[in-house]
């Protein structure tokens, strides 16, 4: 029998709740797929929905899919707008974070190396108009 593991990134629990942010669900399948080299995760912004926080990573490259809805991405000083099946990689070291267009967004985020969360470094409020 071949080895792999499948799960239903909706099934999997949220953690926005966890941080108390409300518009947004967020849903981490690096250990429930027992990934080892890479990461996954499902993120569904409501409509105009920013995350408080930039971030970037030590070592995990990322690379955002818009799978529904439109976004706004953030990057370093440059704001592009998403729409469905834009694909956008970013390198460890870029300061990023998303927005829910006006209907809402949902994405798919992955990420290599698997580095686990200590490798996020957090900028609170960062995204300023």
């Amino acid at each position: 029998m071949a080895d792999y593991t499948r799960v239903n990134l909706k099934q999997i629990d949220d953690q926005a709740p966890k941080f108390g942010m409300s518009g947004l669900e967020y849903r981490v399948a690096r250990e429930p797929l027992e990934l080892s080299n890479s990461a996954v995760s499902y993120m569904r912004l409501e409509p105009n929905f920013r995350l408080p926080f930039g971030h970037t990573h030590n070592e995990q490259e990322e690379l955002y899919v818009v799978v529904s809805g439109k976004a706004r991405l953030k990057l370093g000083d440059e704001v592009i707008d998403l729409q469905p099946f834009d694909a956008v990689r970013i390198p460890q070291d870029t300061m990023r974070n998303l927005e829910g267009g006006p209907e809402g967004a949902e994405v798919l985020l992955f990420g290599a190396p698997n580095t686990g969360p200590d490798d996020a470094q957090m900028a609170p409020d960062w995204w300023t108009d």
